[in-house]
């Protein structure tokens, strides 16, 4: 496995655009996307934020890729690869919070919650394309960005530091959770101002 992920770190960032584009599309793969950016990132600090870039893109396609499957499969495709409880249970979580259960894996690196569920979520229940491509860049723009900046600076010791700081990146997810939840409740009720209204409309005048 050392050796494999040596040979693709020798590919610089055309190596971190083809693992993103795996891994996103649900390839098993024996490296992550992060620590190969990291990596790529300390051995040529002048190509880091190039290799964020691709590996924004190749993930972007990979998960448009996943998604597009689901899509086409609809709720039976679903059924047959998200049949154990725990990705029932995710799945749940999905049909109640919408895109914030994918923007939050896909942002917050050491969250151990998979993105693939999600993704074959959002595509088989008949969320736009575009929301969801929007969602991903959303997440994965700044995640990358750091990641390269983490390499820069930090070296091979970047992915040290991010398991020092899981629990305060659990955290981090936690209170975005709460806050994105907060806003697409407000806006919701916005966009529908009459419907909480509509029991008592139709009740008449005690």
């Amino acid at each position: 496995m050392a050796e494999l992920f040596k040979q693709i770190l020798a590919w610089g960032p055309l190596g971190v655009a083809v693992v993103a584009l795996l891994d996103s599309a649900g390839v098993p793969l024996p490296t992550g996307v992060d620590a190969l950016l990291i990596a790529t990132a300390a051995y040529h600090p002048g190509r880091a934020y190039l290799a964020a870039l691709l590996a924004i893109a190749g993930s972007a396609a990979g998960n448009l890729i996943l998604f597009s499957i689901a899509r086409k499969g609809q709720e039976a495709y679903l059924d047959r690869h998200a049949i154990s409880p725990r990705a029932r249970r995710f799945r749940a979580w999905f049909q109640h919070y919408g895109l914030i259960s994918v923007f939050i894996p896909a942002f917050v690196p050491i969250v151990p919650l998979p993105l693939k569920v999600f993704v074959l979520s959002a595509g088989a229940l008949g969320v736009g394309t575009r929301a969801f491509l929007l969602t991903i860049l959303a997440a994965r723009i700044p995640r990358f960005l750091a990641m390269a900046y983490l390499g820069t600076q930090l070296g091979d010791n970047a992915m040290q530091w991010l398991l020092d700081h899981k629990w305060h990146l659990a955290g981090i997810a936690a209170g975005m959770f709460v806050a994105l939840y907060a806003a697409v409740r407000v806006v919701d009720r916005r966009r529908r101002p009459g419907r909480d209204k509509q029991p008592h409309a139709e009740g008449g005048v005690e």
